[in-house]
C-alpha cells in the first residue's frame, strides 16, 4: 500500500527519475555498483528512498534514514543539480537538508528515537511495516551497521565471519596435525 494515488506529493515522487535520462551510467546502475548490490536491490532502495522523502515531508517530525536509504540520499546529493534545482523545489516542494550528527551519546540517543519513530511513520503512512532488509531495526541501525566500511576488493581478500573462523581452525588443526607427525 502507497499513501492515495491522489496524493500529489507522492504521485510527483514516485514519477521523479533521478539524473539524466540519457547517462550510460544511470543512478540506479551507479548506486548498485558503489553499494554491490543487484539492480533490483538498487530500484528497491530507491523506491524507500521516496519513501523517506514522504515521511520527511508529512510526518510532522524529524525523521532518521535506514543505511541503505542513506546511500541513496548521499549519491543523489552529487546529482546537485537535480537535487537542488529540480527534486526539492519541484516534487518535494521544499528543502530536504541532510544533516550528519554531531557525535556523542545524546546525539546517538536522538538518532536512535527518531529512527525508530520514523519506522512508526512508515507503518502509518504505508500501511505496513518497512521491509527488513532495507529498514533493519533500530538496534541494528545504530550499532552493526555504523562498523560497516568502504573496501576495495582488488586490495583484499574478505570473508565472512563464519568462513574466516573456520579457515582459522583447519589452519591451527592442520599445524597441530603437522607437528604431531614430524
Amino acid at each position: 500500500m502507497s499513501p492515495p494515488a491522489n496524493d500529489a506529493l507522492w504521485q510527483r515522487l514516485a514519477d521523479h527519475y533521478i539524473g539524466p535520462t540519457d547517462a550510460s551510467l544511470s543512478f540506479v546502475a551507479r548506486l548498485a555498483r558503489e553499494n554491490r548490490w543487484s539492480l533490483a536491490h538498487a530500484e528497491r532502495v530507491i523506491g524507500e528512498y521516496k519513501r523517506f522523502c514522504y515521511l520527511a515531508m508529512t510526518a510532522g517530525h524529524e525523521v532518521t534514514p535506514s543505511d541503505a536509504v542513506d546511500q541513496a540520499w548521499h549519491l543523489h546529493l552529487t546529482y546537485s543539480r537535480d537535487y537542488w534545482q529540480v527534486f526539492c523545489p519541484q516534487v518535494l516542494g521544499a528543502d530536504l537538508h541532510h544533516g550528519p550528527t554531531r557525535g556523542g551519546r545524546n546525539e546517538r540517543s536522538r538518532f536512535y528515537h527518531q529512527y525508530a519513530a520514523t519506522l512508526a511513520a512508515y507503518q502509518t503512512a504505508f500501511g505496513h511495516p518497512p521491509p527488513g532488509d532495507i529498514w533493519p531495526v533500530a538496534h541494528r541501525r545504530f550499532t552493526i551497521d555504523p562498523q560497516g566500511v568502504r573496501v576495495n576488493f582488488s586490495d583484499v581478500i574478505v570473508l565472512r565471519r563464519r568462513v574466516a573462523l573456520a579457515v582459522g581452525l583447519l589452519a591451527f588443526v592442520a599445524g597441530w596435525l603437522a607437528g604431531r607427525i614430524i
